[in-house]
């Protein structure tokens, strides 16, 4: 058998692609690597602002071509940096020459030596990861997240007044309304979206050890853990100044955790539509020339949600194992978050294509509105609650002399469908006063949900 010719291995680089090509700008190698340029020339162009080492300020002209080398990064500075970097078998060490070539070009050789200066990998690695992290959840991620919140938020108000039977272990319990319960989700997710949105991005830019050292001894007048502190803030992140040669990682292990919070939310909702479909509550969209099964013509799967369930467990598993891992650092450095960073691509793809899933599956079902009310019709035992609850009621107020009122709608309801006459006759021979049996004579299972409806108007 002949091998294949090249082929992705991951389906998000394969089938999924178009989906998740935005995190690519970011997340891929050739993201990280643009970040890096922009660090290392971002970093140069500080120290020669400030004229530090005899060096003089970059003319506009020059910085606007030298900030190109990353804002105009392409396939030819993915490609010198491939081969460089085959000769380095250091990627950090590529992307510095990359600078130096550049700066060589421009006519600015003497700036040179001050590429990558006092500074070790994980300076320019840390804030790298900040950007192309923080660039990915605001630009990519949380964009799709929203999406998806208003579509639910969308969802609610229409549905607010749509009685549902609800349904407790599985089994008929006290109506609701299909607003309220998508709108549950909503509220869940724009409070873990909010936690998300104050997410802190740190980066470190103190040396080999995180002690500056080489920095003072090359210049022990300047305040450098200030002027660390500035350029870190200047390219949007936050600084860490007490760090070993790496930044801890704990903002991305607090990022991944709410991160996978928001899937887990999702992935309940995922689960709960699904049974919702499968209930008939909602009705699936045919899409022109789909096919539901090789062999039953008649099906419509569920598959937006099943794969944003899917999905949603594999980018779960990988952002669990993130922030396990990056939390972790044996001494003052070891190489094991290298390897787990490089897959952060990885669990944001599986997430976004979960999300980009769950968007396509709500805008491809519609409520069936005659199944909620027959399925509200066939369960009239669910006004126990409001019977017992009204007959205690009553009691307290002196207006019964019912012993256990519990018991009785126990008695009656438990195990067994009771119809609207049968529930009628049983209220018209409460001994409860005539006001509160008109009350729940007027009561019936699509009428009985509360303040389902007023909730909405708490999103």
């Amino acid at each position: 058998m002949t091998s294949l010719p090249p082929q992705p291995l991951s389906p998000l680089d394969g089938r999924y692609r178009s989906t998740v090509a935005p995190l690519a700008d970011y997340l891929s190698e050739a993201g990280l690597n643009r970040a890096r340029v922009e660090v290392e020339v971002e970093w140069l162009l500080a120290l020669t602002d400030r004229s530090l080492f005899g060096s003089s300020p970059v003319s506009p002209t020059d910085k606007t071509e030298l900030r190109a080398l990353y804002e105009a990064f392409g396939q030819g500075e993915i490609d010198w940096l491939a081969e460089r970097e085959a000769i380095t078998r250091h990627d950090v060490k590529a992307v510095e020459y990359l600078v130096r070539d550049r700066l060589e070009r421009l006519g600015l050789s003497a700036a040179a030596e001050l590429t990558h200066f006092a500074c070790t990998s994980e300076d320019i690695n840390s804030t790298a990861y900040a950007l192309t992290v923080k660039r990915t959840v605001t630009r990519v991620w949380l964009p799709k997240l929203h999406a998806v919140i208003d579509t639910l938020m969308a969802l609610a108000a229409s549905h607010r007044d749509a009685a549902m039977l609800a349904r407790t272990h599985g089994q008929p319990a006290t109506p609701t309304t299909m607003g309220k319960e998508i709108g549950v989700f909503a509220w869940r997710l724009r409070r873990v979206a909010r936690q998300i949105e104050a997410s802190e991005y740190l980066a470190k830019f103190s040396g080999a050890t995180g002690t500056w050292s080489a920095h003072l001894a090359a210049a022990p007048d300047v305040d450098w853990l200030a002027l660390s502190r500035e350029f870190i803030e200047s390219l949007g992140l936050g600084f860490n100044p007490v760090t070993t040669q790496i930044e801890p990682h704990d903002w991305q292990v607090e990022l991944y955790d709410r991160v996978r919070h928001a899937g887990g939310i999702l992935h309940n909702f995922a689960t709960d539509v699904w049974t919702y479909i499968s209930l008939g509550y909602f009705a699936q969209t045919p899409v022109a020339g789909a096919t539901g099964s090789s062999t039953m013509p008649h099906k419509i799967n569920p598959i937006r949600f099943e794969n944003a369930e899917a999905n949603l467990e594999i980018s779960g598993g990988l952002f669990g194992i993130l922030a396990q891992t990056l939390v972790t650092s044996r001494l003052q450095r070891d190489l094991t978050d290298s390897t787990t960073q490089r897959n952060i691509g990885v669990a944001f793809g599986h997430s976004l294509l979960a999300l980009d899933n769950l968007q396509r599956g709500l805008e491809e079902i519609s409520l069936a509105a005659d199944v909620l009310r027959a399925d509200l019709e066939a369960n009239w035992e669910v006004l126990a609650e409001a019977v017992q609850t009204v007959i205690r009621a009553e009691i307290s107020a002196g207006r019964s002399h019912i012993t256990d009122p519990y018991a009785l709608l126990k008695e009656l309801t438990r195990g067994r469908r009771v119809g609207a006459a049968e529930l009628a006759e049983f209220v018209r021979g409460l001994d409860i006063g005539d006001e509160a049996k008109q009350r729940l004579l007027r009561l019936t299972p699509a009428t009985y949900t509360g303040l389902a409806s007023a909730v909405i108007n708490e999103l």
